[in-house]
């Protein structure tokens, strides 16, 4: 896989920190689809901090790996702030790890609506034994940067919120 630099050494950046602090990490995918994961996993020797991955494309994938729920699905959408914190809810729970990531988004070029236009990615983390105030929702709007820039600079986001 051919892994641009800056996503490359920030992945190495989250693989070495977070090896130093003794954190297990996991990823729960949409709309990257896996790209975190596969950054993550160009690091030599990552199995020590990183064990598994969720790519959670469909709704049902949410429903049933993740354990999402559909009524939150079906009120608020798969691209929402609750939806992605019950993913990386879920991908903690499920994994052991110490922090997890989810991500899910409309990298286009279609599937954008007025209130979600294209370009619209949310991002939570959990942390494990978290208290409130450290949870981690967020929405960003990158704009129409095309499929493959809108998946790249939420990789960037994602891998961002895996550092200590």
């Amino acid at each position: 896989m051919n892994i641009d630099q800056e996503l490359y050494d920030l992945a190495a950046e989250v693989v070495n920190l977070n090896r130093a602090a003794g954190r297990q990490i996991t990823t729960a995918e949409s709309c990257t689809g896996g790209l975190v994961a596969a950054v993550l996993t160009e690091i030599a020797d990552v199995s020590d901090i990183f064990s598994r991955g969720y790519i959670t494309y469909s709704n049902e994938a949410k429903i049933e790996m993740l354990g999402v729920s559909e009524d939150i699905l079906a009120t608020l959408g798969a691209v929402s702030e609750a939806t992605v914190w019950a993913m990386a809810q879920g991908a903690l729970d499920r994994s052991g790890a110490d922090v997890a990531v989810a991500i899910s988004g409309i990298a286009g070029p279609k599937g954008g609506t007025e209130k979600k236009p294209v370009g619209t990615v949310v991002f939570a983390r959990a942390l494990k034994n978290a208290e409130e105030e450290h949870v981690v929702a967020d929405t960003h709007h990158f704009g129409d940067l095309g499929r493959a820039e809108i998946r790249r600079q939420a990789a960037l986001v994602a891998l961002r919120l895996l550092l200590p």
